[in-house]
């Protein structure tokens, strides 16, 4: 029998959809249930590598993490990665297929994102006993209906039961509820089988008149009221980011903190990388748009792109760019990481115009590095092991120590004469010329400007506390003790706390009567 299926779809973005999945699946999979999670189509820059090589969103990563399963492509078959104002690079199955402007993907990619969408749910059916889908935006984007690959449509094909969520926190859920509902054709109003309210903060008893009006007007159950959750799990997009940059204090170095201001590229990617950071004593991490919010930075981390030219250009045009020369001048620590790491040096080529319109974008001009962008080079996406070579700075002491994390890039990064290797890694590194290969890191002669393609690189202990500790004595003061990251354990407890929420506030036996499964 094929799995049981249960799909979530919101009224808007950010109201909780894939939250309320990721209760889902951890709540299923305590019941034991073999259970996955599936988003036929993710559109983020924040991805995810597969255990074998291959790119999914990573809130999908993070879901599959809650069910207990390994994250593979036919969680999220198809993954849109915004490249440019109106284009986007399309993965299809961990893979890329095409950059293509909206248009063209609806007129020419369709079909084969469609296929690629029912082959994969057909196979997590096959192998599981539950599946949660998740949908995208609203279900009710009338323009959009005939082409749409992300909301009613996979519910049909999946056969799927819809819960129906708003976000009450905002404002306005009973309207999105009601006119989502309205706008629907019948028989995807049909398929709707509850409501949830999400992000409500205050006396449960003041909104049941609400509740009993919804379900009078609509004629559906609201199945729950989801209290508002302060749960820290990666984020899908930059949306979690530029929520944080808001809520962040003019001036919050202090004393006793380190500043550590990240720039918020417009094509950020993988924002996750700086998370071991914000969970570390006394280190404030913030994000920064302006070379005035730069002021009191001990370091700069520079992130992942999805457009590397394009963000430099913008960096340029900010005056960031300068004001990160100058800091860096000055003897403030500069860090970037893949994309960023292509920052960093003299300049990056594309001579195919793979990438963007430029053949050639000056950089930082701070790491003695040049990247070159080639239609014919394949994609690097890979899980990646690599061992400290040491140097100067903070990796002074650091020879010999495991680096491990994973690849998602385009372009060869070749170290000049100044440039010094930051790891090795023999089985990754092209043997016959591994200074030109593909170089996975690289410092100045005194390791206080470094880089690497390496995502999660600060989720390795040993390297975390050697940059933090040489940042800390830098300011005149002793280390805060920094222990190991243990961002897995904080996960899985993060996850059983959300499951422990949802399954006091949602009705759960009659969710399992809609699927079928009591």
């Amino acid at each position: 029998m094929p799995a049981r299926t249960i799909m979530i779809q919101g009224t808007a973005s950010n109201v909780g959809k894939s939250l309320l999945v990721t209760a889902l699946c951890r709540i299923f999979r305590q019941d034991g249930w073999r259970v996955a999670p599936f988003k036929s189509q993710n559109m983020s820059n924040n991805s995810y590598v597969t255990p074998d090589g291959l790119e999914i969103s990573r809130a999908q990563g993070v879901q599959a993490e809650a069910a207990g399963v390994l994250p593979t492509v036919d969680m999220n078959p198809v993954l849109l990665k915004p490249a440019g104002d109106d284009a986007s690079q399309v993965v299809i199955h961990g893979r890329p297929y095409a950059t293509m402007n909206f248009r063209t993907y609806r007129q020419e990619g369709y079909a084969v994102a469609a296929a690629a969408i029912r082959e994969s749910l057909d196979r997590l059916r096959a192998r599981y006993d539950v599946v949660v889908l998740e949908g995208a935006g609203s279900p009710a984007e009338v323009n959009l209906r005939d082409r749409e690959l992300v909301n009613m449509r996979i519910a049909a094909w999946a056969e799927a039961p819809v819960l129906l969520v708003a976000d009450i926190d905002r404002g306005g859920a009973l309207a999105a509820l009601v006119g989502t509902l309205e706008l629907l054709e019948p028989v995807e109003r049909e398929r709707v089988a509850g409501l949830v309210i999400n992000k409500f903060r205050g006396n449960r008893a003041l909104l049941q008149p609400a509740v009993d009006f919804l379900e009078r007007r609509t004629g559906k159950p609201v199945l729950g009221v989801l209290p508002y959750l302060d749960v820290d799990l990666e984020a899908e997009d930059a949306v979690v980011v530029d929520d944080a940059a808001r809520h962040t204090p003019g001036d919050s170095r202090g004393e006793g903190h380190l500043r550590i201001c990240a720039i918020r590229l417009p094509h950020l990617s993988n924002s996750t990388d700086l998370d071991p950071l914000r969970h570390s004593p006394g280190v404030r991490v913030l994000w920064v748009r302006a070379p005035s919010e730069l002021q009191g930075a001990d370091a700069v981390v520079i992130p992942g792109t999805k457009n590397t030219a394009a963000d430099l250009r913008w960096l340029w045009q900010t005056g960031l760019g300068t004001a990160v020369q100058r800091l860096a001048a000055r003897g403030v620590p500069v860090v970037g990481i893949c994309g960023g790491y292509q920052i960093l040096g003299r300049r990056v080529l594309d001579p195919g115009q793979y990438e963007s319109p430029h053949r050639e974008t000056p950089g930082l001009e701070l790491l003695d590095v040049e990247t070159e962008f080639a239609p014919a080079r394949e994609k690097t996406t890979r899980r990646t092991a690599a061992v400290a070579v040491g140097g100067q700075g903070p990796f002074a002491g650091l020879q010999g120590a495991r680096v491990a994390g994973y690849e998602i890039h385009m372009g060869r990064t070749r170290l000049g004469v100044d440039a010094r290797p930051l790891f090795t890694a023999p089985d990754v590194l092209a043997p016959e010329d591994p200074a030109a290969g593909d170089a996975l890191g690289a410092s100045d002669a005194s390791g206080q400007v470094w880089g690497t393609y390496l995502h999660d690189v600060f989720h390795n202990d040993d390297l975390r506390r050697a940059w933090l500790a040489w940042l800390w004595r830098r300011r005149g003061l002793e280390p805060m003790e920094t222990g190991p990251d243990r961002a897995a354990l904080r996960r899985e407890t993060t996850f059983d706390r959300l499951a422990a929420c949802v399954r006091s506030e949602l009705d759960m036996a009659r969710i399992y009567a809609i699927m079928g499964l009591r």
